[in-house]
Formats: C-alpha cells, structure tokens, sequence
C-alpha cells in the first residue's frame, strides 16, 4: 500500500478521534482536532485531563467513546502512543495515523502486526486537510 493510499483509507473513515486533544490552541493536539473540525469531520477529542475541547466533549480513552470510530489521530509522546496503539487494537480500531512527534517503533510494529493501516513518520495531518489557523 503506498502512502497515499493509506492515508486515502484514513480519510475515508468517519468518525475519527484525536488522542491528545489539548485546550491549549498552540498544542498540535489542539491544531489537529480543529483541522477535522474545520474539515467538518465528526472527531472525539481524547484527553484524559480535559473535560471539553474545543466545545466538544473530552473522553479519558478510546474505551469511553459514545461510539465506536474507525480511525485515531494520535498526538502524544511515544511512550503513551505505544499505550494508545494497544487499546485502539484491543477494540478493532483498523486507521491509525501517528502524528509527527509521537511515533514508536514498537507502536507501528504492533499496529502493522495486527493488520492496522498505518501513518508514520510522513507528512501531518494538519497539511494533508489543510489546517488553517484561526
């Protein structure tokens, strides 16, 4: 599969969630949400310290979400992304995309080993959708 196809799958889902959603609006973890939001993605922020984001609600892990989504962003360090990889293939979660910055190893070899469409170490989804800030 080359890259773009991968990330055609990814965009291709609905709905996404964004782990490390952030309130604070400098924080790639906040850009990337507001990139779907802007984009008029239905995303789930994910960020066990925030009950809301961006007007949205925050939910403490992939587990609490109101529904079940097919793809995560993930924009965390790479040790909680490691963390994040296993539960979003504990619960059948098929598209992941690891932001510049929170890619592991060990993350995309467990994803990939379990069949999981894979974004890592290529381009941030803040330019693949076009983020603008606002």
């Amino acid at each position: 599969m080359t890259e773009q196809s991968r990330i055609d799958s990814f965009l291709g889902c609905r709905p996404f969630a964004v782990v490390g959603a952030s309130r604070d609006r400098t924080k790639y973890g906040n850009k990337v949400l507001r990139a779907c939001q802007q984009n008029k993605r239905e995303v789930f922020p994910v960020n066990p310290n925030s009950g809301e984001v961006e007007g949205l609600r925050a939910f403490t892990d992939l587990r609490s979400l109101p529904e079940p989504v097919d793809a995560v962003s993930i924009v965390t360090p790479p040790d909680v992304t490691e963390q994040v990889v296993a539960e979003a293939v504990e619960l059948g979660i098929r598209n992941i995309w690891m932001q510049p910055g929170a890619e592991s190893k060990l993350a995309v070899q467990h994803a990939e080993q379990a069949g999981v469409n894979v974004i890592a170490g290529g381009p941030c989804l803040l330019v693949v959708l076009g983020y603008c800030e606002s």
